[in-house]
């Protein structure tokens, strides 16, 4: 029946593969194919149960709660916008930032900041929720703004200059707020 959708070279190869390997089970010593076979799987199977791990965080996660906590000022133009964020301070805090979190309300968000400007490249790995980011300078100003990074998209989103912080907003904050390359962005940690 499958004959008629693969090329007969590929019958050819898989047919006899099958044929040594039902000759070899069907030989007087079927153990050693068998043998063969079992050493194949047992060395699969921890790659296999590895996998999901591979594709998720290294550090275990932390809970957000116990992150250190800011509340954030966008001044655009006349208008003050306000927000409670977390702040990603350390380089377990960066690598996890909102990966898993599932909703974020639209006043709140996260910074990662630095004691000294860097480039910061970051990406939506892992990342359930659409996000707005905003790099920031070390004199306040929001030099670029990305808006709608999508959910689990692993392109690299970056400004090519060193910043002090990058915030990460809830999807369409930036837009409906009409903030701006220019804006001033400052935080202070709450204790």
């Amino acid at each position: 029946m499958f004959r008629h959708h693969f090329p007969a070279a590929l019958h050819a190869g898989t047919r006899s593969l099958v044929d040594r390997l039902a000759g070899r089970l069907a030989s007087p010593r079927p153990y050693r194919a068998a043998l063969a076979a079992g050493a194949l799987l047992a060395g699969l199977l921890p790659m296999l149960a590895a996998a999901p791990a591979a594709l998720a965080q290294q550090a275990p996660l932390e809970d957000l709660a116990r992150f250190p906590k800011a509340e954030l000022t966008i001044r655009s133009g006349t208008a003050s916008h306000h927000f409670h964020i977390w702040v990603a301070d350390t380089p377990a805090h960066e690598e996890q930032g909102l990966m898993f979190v599932r909703e974020l309300p639209a006043d709140e968000g996260m910074v990662f900041v630095e004691p000294s400007p860097k480039v910061w490249a970051m990406w939506m790995r892992n990342t359930f929720i659409g996000l707005d980011m905003l790099w920031v300078g070390a004199d306040g100003r929001v030099l670029k703004i990305a808006e709608h990074a999508k959910p689990h998209d692993e392109t690299t989103l970056e400004y090519p200059q060193p910043a002090k912080a990058v915030i990460e907003l809830a999807d369409g904050t930036a837009s409906r707020l009409g903030l701006k390359v220019g804006d001033h962005a400052e935080w202070q940690t709450v204790h």
